[in-house]
């Protein structure tokens, strides 16, 4: 399997993290962002969680933080759109992605997946594609109980310390999350070394992502 290369180490990546929920971009793409910054990326990242209130919010800035510690440089947005009431709020969260335009223009992309169940991942997914026309985009996927996962068609290998990192601090943060059967250090071992053993990575572990478009030079 070829290898490609985002950057290389000591090279800097602007990197925008788009999530509906306040865990959403760590369970999908934590890893992945751990191990550009360990092997030292200089990512500049804006990150943006567009449903978070109350504890919600405090959980998405903290572990937010904690993630980005190793960052060149981060920038942390939490908005309020309903959780669970995405489409019916199109309106005005496409207009929030067209001011986001306006600010960033962002290396690469992380995103929810076009075919999640979660109708709140595929809104968000949707207006990403409407409003970044031109950009890498790369769509991570959320597991759950819908059994909605995929066929991904890119891997991250990751190391098993940056695993056990990302699990520790999803579980350290998110305690409005630990009651959910789905929520446990099981689920995030068992799909990571699920995408690992599918990309053959060197330490058995990896996250996966879709990548709808690629442009090669």
């Amino acid at each position: 399997m070829r290898a490609l290369q985002l950057a290389a180490p000591g090279e800097r990546l602007s990197v925008l993290c788009l999530g509906a929920h306040s865990d959403d971009i760590e369970i999908g793409a934590g890893a992945t962002l751990l191990c550009m910054m360990d092997r030292g990326i200089r990512l500049e990242v804006h990150w943006c969680v567009l449903s978070g209130a109350g504890e919600r919010e405090r959980e998405a800035k903290s572990s937010a933080a904690d993630f980005l510690s190793g960052a060149a440089s981060a920038k942390i947005e939490v908005m309020s759109f309903r959780d669970g009431f995405f489409p019916e709020q199109g309106d005005a969260i496409k207009s929030w992605f067209e001011t986001l335009k306006q600010r960033v223009d962002p290396d690469l992309i992380l995103t929810h997946c076009r075919n999640d169940a979660h109708q709140d991942h595929r809104q968000v997914c949707r207006l990403t594609w409407n409003t970044f026309r031109d950009h890498c985009v790369l769509e991570y996927e959320i597991p759950k109980w819908d059994g909605d996962l995929g066929q991904p068609n890119l891997y991250m290998p990751i190391s098993a310390d940056v695993l056990q990192r990302k699990i520790e601090l999803l579980i350290s943060h998110f305690g409005s999350q630990r009651s959910k059967q789905w929520f446990d250090r099981e689920t995030f071992l068992g799909l990571a070394r699920l995408r690992g053993m599918e990309c053959r990575a060197p330490e058995l572990y990896a996250e996966a992502f879709f990548a709808r478009k690629l442009s090669l030079v």
